[in-house]
């Protein structure tokens, strides 16, 4: 049996880590939720993910430790293998990535299904700025920032993160309830 690769993407922002946990809390273990690992350091106001310097990502990388991997933002980010497992199994793995890597993940797994998170720009701007990482000019050229989506496939499901989380939540944990038989 083959599991469902769920990929979550949309701009920083959008809430994608807060739907993540959201299901999380109320699916447990029922769904494979993936940690990331990134080049930056945890911190409180970071994604929940576990943390290689970049020598330590490479080496990772070049022994096969990611099922994909990447780069964005001056970072490099990677799953681990080991949610091929899962999927194996017949599970439903949940995973947060950059719209960039679509091409390799559909590649990898042509039965994925994208959800595209999306909100309305002055919710994003509120909340990059509440993180603390970056400046209201940077936050400013971000959201001016044109970025190309061509890579999130017209079939994504596109949930809507401007209002309350419970809304938007519920119809991701529904969703992966579905997906997984739940």
């Amino acid at each position: 049996m083959t599991g469902t690769f769920v990929a979550v993407v949309g701009p920083s922002g959008v809430g994608k880590d807060s739907l993540i946990r959201f299901a999380r809390e109320r699916l447990g273990d029922r769904i494979a939720f993936v940690r990331r690992v990134v080049t930056r350091s945890a911190d409180g106001n970071a994604e929940d993910h576990d943390t290689l310097d970049p020598e330590g990502f490479l080496q990772a990388e070049t022994r096969g430790e990611f099922a994909l991997s990447w780069a964005a933002h001056g970072l490099r980010y990677g799953l681990p293998a080991t949610l091929e497992h899962e999927l194996a199994s017949g599970r439903v793995v949940v995973a947060n990535l950059s719209r960039g890597v679509l091409p390799a993940l559909l590649q990898r797994y042509p039965t994925a299904v994208v959800v595209s998170v999306v909100a309305e720009r002055a919710v994003i701007a509120e909340r990059l700025l509440r993180r603390g990482r970056e400046t209201a000019a940077s936050v400013e050229r971000r959201l001016a920032r044109r970025i190309d989506c061509n890579t999130v496939p017209a079939n994504a499901v596109v949930i809507d993160n401007s209002g309350e989380l419970a809304v938007a939540g519920t119809q991701f944990v529904r969703l992966l309830q579905e997906l997984g038989r739940l």
